[in-house]
């Protein structure tokens, strides 16, 4: 087992986010935010076919029903995967200086994604689920940096990450309504470690948290807040992982290259690339959209 992460796919994205693994397809979903650009990998063949969404796409999840559900500049959208068709639902903020950004389905098939300003200066992103009849329903607000989200093996805990925090916020989840309550801190992140960005759990109901501008990849216990396991790589802008591969138990990781000067780039060639590692843990089958 590698002690370090490899280069999977030499992509150089600007802003790569949202890796997420569809056990069906045995291949891995992840974003380019910057470029507009959806992307669908293949880690038995190395193809890695894009669409261009013709705004910036936050996040993507798989859709029970067939094809794809993405959170965009402009809100939540299905994705046809056969014609590329991107047919717009819903957007529940209709402000030209936000945009959505990283989310998940919860375990009752809710897809949940939140805003963002554009200036990411200042607590005006909410927290949304889009529910399976396709209605918006407002679950946090003040918000800077929507970001990391899962849910525990039991349904009954939301780890959330809003970035300027410095902190995994832990929230009593009720799966039948998506209600939340009793927020609390579950790990506050070390300032050495980066800002934390997307997040994965583990089967163990441990969280997995890349860094932008941390150089890592960490693995905490929510209970505890203790540090379990750091991961280095080759470049500073962590922005996501996700466990893939047959068993679950292959970590892919996205990164970024937006930002990042002539030196730096110089330092960092492989900025913007999809890493992966094996791990000595599996991931949980990631949920999908039931609307």
């Amino acid at each position: 087992m590698s002690s370090t992460p490899d280069v999977v796919l030499n992509c150089n994205a600007d802003l790569g986010e949202g890796p997420i693994w569809d056990p069906d397809s045995q291949t891995l979903y992840w974003v380019n935010i910057l470029a507009n650009e959806l992307h669908i990998f293949d880690p038995a063949s190395g193809k890695d076919r894009h669409i261009d969404c013709g705004q910036m796409v936050g996040t993507v999840v798989g859709r029970k029903s067939g094809g794809l559900m993405v959170a965009m500049t402009n809100g939540f959208a299905s994705v046809n995967l056969e014609t590329e068709e991107i047919r717009h639902i819903v957007d529940p903020e209709n402000n030209p200086e936000a945009r959505f950004n990283d989310g998940k389905c919860d375990p009752a098939g809710r897809f949940w994604a939140g805003s963002l300003p554009l200036s990411e200066n200042v607590p005006e992103g909410s927290l949304y689920s889009l529910e399976t009849d396709l209605s918006v329903k407002k679950r946090l607000s003040q918000i800077t940096i929507a970001n990391g989200i899962v849910w525990t093996s039991d349904h009954k805990t939301m780890y959330y990450i809003d970035t300027p925090t410095m902190k995994v916020d832990a929230y009593d989840y009720d799966i039948e309504t998506g209600d939340l309550s009793n927020h609390r801190v579950a790990v506050t992140v070390p300032e050495e470690f980066g800002w934390p960005d997307g997040m994965a759990i583990d089967v163990e109901d441990k969280i997995w948290v890349g860094h932008w501008g941390g150089w890592q990849i960490t693995r905490f216990d929510p209970l505890t807040g203790e540090t379990l396991q750091v991961i280095k790589l080759p470049v500073a802008q962590v922005t996501a992982c996700a466990f893939g591969g047959p068993d679950l138990n292959r970590l892919y990781i996205t990164t970024a290259k937006t930002g990042l000067d002539a030196a730096a780039l110089e330092k960092q060639p492989h900025a913007g690339n999809l890493f992966v590692i094996d791990v000595d843990v599996s991931g949980v089958p990631s949920d999908k959209f039931a609307g």
